[in-house]
């Protein structure tokens, strides 16, 4: 018995150990890639667009958020994503479902990602009536839904796309849901900046996307717990 017992504790021992060093590795090889993306041509400055209805809500004119680039030339709301995820790269859990508010005829945030089989919760904190329609849409189902004031409108999306929004009562108004099948994507900030965590060592290549520029691609290598840092340039379309 007391063998047995020994060789019992020697066992869980050389378990618990390769647990540890398996831990330890992944954490090892889980490295970080990130940079800026930036815009090669010529921003003239900050422009709107024409606010057709419901002035006393919507003001007279709104933002043009269609390309937004920051002085040094970082575009913001640019989506980066590894176009050659690792094999075994599930999607991302979010645990809460992001939103998009719909706050003076303009949709708030511009883009939002969420993975497949999330929900977006469509808000409207505006003292009037809009309704939301996705457009172009192909590998999701298509909805168009009223939504009244302080109302919430929950979407679930089934499959990776990129999603046009569009409001039909006020028609400059656009926003984008990027349905994501694994969790290596990220948005740009005001200077164009982004971060991918835990990318395992390897050879990718990373996909860019903006709605007024299309998309760039760029391959990358990843050693290791290094951090790969990369600049990524989108010319005018």
């Amino acid at each position: 018995m007391y063998m047995l017992s020994r060789k019992l504790r020697i066992s869980h021992v050389l378990t618990l150990w390769s647990a540890l060093a398996s831990l330890v590795a992944t954490a090892v090889e889980a490295a970080t890639i990130q940079g800026q993306v930036r815009y090669t041509g010529i921003v003239d400055g900050p422009t709107t667009v024409a606010v057709t209805s419901n002035q006393y809500v919507c003001g007279d004119s709104a933002p043009a958020e269609d390309l937004l680039v920051s002085p040094e030339g970082g575009i913001r709301n640019a989506v980066v994503s590894l176009q050659t995820p690792p094999p075994d790269a599930g999607h991302e859990n979010l645990g809460v479902s992001p939103q998009i508010d719909q706050e003076k005829c303009v949709f708030i945030p511009r883009i939002v990602l969420v993975p497949v089989g999330g929900t977006v919760e469509f808000l409207n904190s505006d003292r009037l009536l809009h309704n939301i329609r996705s457009k172009d849409i192909k590998h999701n189902s298509a909805f168009n839904r009223t939504q009244p004031r302080g109302r919430t409108v929950p979407i679930t999306f089934a499959k990776p796309e990129i999603v046009q929004i569009g409001c039909d009562l006020h028609p400059w108004m656009r926003s984008w849901v990027v349905v994501t099948g694994h969790p290596f994507f990220s948005v740009t900030d005001d200077a164009g900046r982004f971060v991918l965590t835990d990318v395992p060592a390897g050879e990718y290549t990373l996909e860019i996307w903006q709605e007024a520029l299309g998309k760039v691609r760029r391959d990358v290598t990843v050693t290791d717990d290094a951090v790969t840092t990369v600049v990524i340039e989108m010319p005018p379309r």
